[in-house]
């Protein structure tokens, strides 16, 4: 019976340091790994441990994989003093997609928040590929301070994107460099004139982030199932064997972790 706690090697091809806290791994792996946006994958440090991360790439490239990591732990810290060559494990991919088909010819309003850009990323990239697909992609991000932004040498220009694909982004607090909005990301988001009939929203982020975002989404007019959550919560084994991620009758590993929030919204703490 195949192990599954097997992982294939791969290559670390670059290390982009997107923040001070925050890099992009791009690897190549020894074989091919498909995934779909908003799926996770483990990555190993050999010898060390494991964690699991969405790739944060487009999932139509097929030999290489990104991966946007915040040094956050034993694992993501020595990850983080890894160096291009070097070799780290993959296995899956595992859990729930985004359902792009769903979302076509509709308005798609994805949130944002810190690190929880990396798994949109993908979403995005994803988008784009069939972009005239969709009415219109709109983007509310937000960071910390402007120097907590991730992406930053692309993010603006996602909104040139076939002329639909909008871009606004929010820091608590700015400083000289920083001519955008200063708030929380809720106080950016707003209707935009959209038809709600015709719309999805996508959150992910820390989650105290996602739970006011939510709440602010429902109040411009979403309603529960057009409400897409990323509940990357407490994930380890990547199987639903350890337990660690249960949500109510759910692991968020197996059965998402993208959930509709009409499927969550009476489990109990569930933005814990």
């Amino acid at each position: 019976m195949k192990n599954p706690y097997a992982y294939i090697e791969a290559e670390i091809l670059d290390v982009i340091e997107e923040t001070g806290n925050i890099k992009t791994f791009r690897l190549r792996p020894s074989g091919e790994i498909g995934f779909r946006a908003g799926q996770f994958m483990e990555v190993t440090v050999p010898g060390v441990g494991e964690a699991p991360f969405t790739p944060s790439s487009n999932h139509s490239v097929k030999d290489t994989l990104d991966f946007t990591i915040m040094s956050a732990g034993r694992v993501t810290g020595i990850l983080h003093e890894m160096k291009k060559g070097e070799v780290v494990g993959v296995r899956g991919p595992y859990g729930t997609s985004y359902p792009l088909a769903d979302f076509k010819s509709k308005n798609v309003y994805i949130v944002g928040g810190g690190v929880g850009l990396a798994p949109l990323r993908s979403l995005l990239y994803a988008l784009f590929n069939d972009v005239n697909d969709y009415k219109k992609i709109i983007l509310k991000y937000g960071a910390r301070t402007p120097s907590d932004i991730v992406y930053k040498k692309e993010i603006f220009s996602w909104k040139d994107r076939a002329g639909h694909v909008d871009v606004e982004a929010s820091v608590d607090v700015g400083d000289d460099t920083w001519i955008g909005s200063v708030g929380l990301v809720t106080t950016i988001l707003k209707n935009d004139g959209l038809d709600m009939n015709n719309a999805v929203a996508v959150v992910c982020g820390p989650p105290i982030m996602m739970k006011f975002a939510t709440f602010k989404l429902l109040d411009l007019g979403f309603k529960d199932s057009q409400l897409y959550l990323s509940m990357e919560k407490n994930m380890s084994c990547g199987l639903g064997k350890c337990g660690h991620c249960r949500i109510g009758p759910y692991y968020a590993c197996k059965d998402g972790p993208v959930f509709t929030y009409d499927k969550i919204k009476d489990l109990p703490n569930i933005w814990d």
